[in-house]
């Protein structure tokens, strides 16, 4: 599933096509995604110009003139794709760039089209996803705090609210494994498994360590955990900086793959060794929740 940086990754590539241009068609070509689309979908978002794009955790928003805010979330395999040029003529999709593992393409699985007219002419953004686990929703702008999709999510990892004491006090006498706490979107909103695995190696921290053992007996947080905030900032940053992860089912919105998955230090990198100077350990994998997780058992304490 995308994570954070591949939402951001998205989120920029769309902006230049989509920002102040006018939808001149919302067209759906289905009922519901994962979900059905909010009733007059359609209707509402044509005609509608596009204000501004952001991004709330995984979900990507389109501000419309209206005040309106479509969420769009990728699900597994979502993804975007521009076309320019109008719909009688041959479609130029831009899609440069080397392919590791190119996401769908299918006319078949275009489910969203965004007709739109801006100041370069008429384009189109697809949205098509084969396995259909993303979905759009549209709320009003001034109510997204209270939206079921957008409510009780924690800090941005990417933000100032984001601190060591914050996490001090969300930690403090948790017994849970520390891994599943920062999965744990009330505490902090867009880290996925991706990007735990690689944080708490930076930080040199086991993920089965209980959350609370970051925090002091007075609730301050630990030398630890002021290092587990930084790598997460770090890991994120350094993410969007490459584009976002090349996954099976992520594609930027250009047809090109980021390539921070090249950069990977424990994810998906079962027996090999581990990247941290001197340690000598072998990266090892077990299940949390469901989840693979990536260590290394030697550095990771």
């Amino acid at each position: 599933m995308p994570e954070l940086p591949e939402v951001e990754t998205v989120k920029r590539g769309l902006a230049p096509t989509m920002e102040g241009a006018r939808i001149v068609k919302l067209e759906l070509r289905r009922g519901d995604l994962r979900f059905p689309f909010p009733e007059a979908f359609g209707e509402k978002a044509s005609g509608r110009t596009i204000v501004s794009l952001g991004r709330r955790a995984k979900y990507l928003l389109i501000d419309l003139d209206s005040g309106a805010t479509i969420i769009a979330h990728l699900g597994m395999s979502g993804s975007f794709r521009i076309e320019a040029g109008p719909v009688a003529e041959t479609p130029i999709s831009e899609t440069p760039g080397e392919f590791h593992h190119p996401r769908s393409k299918d006319e078949k699985h275009d489910h969203v089209i965004f007709h739109l007219e801006g100041p370069s002419g008429a384009s189109r953004v697809i949205y098509n996803d084969p396995r259909r686990f993303g979905f759009m929703d549209m709320a009003d702008r001034t109510a997204l705090d209270i939206n079921p999709f957008l409510y009780g999510l924690g800090p941005e990892p990417t933000g100032n609210a984001l601190s060591a004491a914050y996490l001090a006090e969300r930690f403090k006498g948790k017994a849970q494994p520390l891994k599943s706490a920062l999965l744990d979107q009330k505490n902090i909103a867009g880290l996925g498994n991706i990007y735990v695995c690689e944080a708490l190696w930076r930080s040199h921290l086991k993920p089965t360590r209980p959350a609370a053992t970051l925090v002091t007996p007075t609730g301050k947080p630990t030398k630890q955990l002021d290092l587990l905030v930084s790598s997460i900032r770090d890991v994120i940053a350094d993410a969007i900086k490459a584009g976002g992860s090349s996954l099976r089912d992520h594609i930027q919105t250009d047809g090109s793959l980021g390539y921070f998955q090249h950069s990977f230090s424990v994810y998906d990198r079962e027996g090999q060794p581990c990247r941290t100077p001197d340690c000598g350990g072998t990266i090892a994998r077990i299940v949390q929740a469901g989840r693979s997780t990536f260590y290394c058992p030697t550095c990771q304490k």
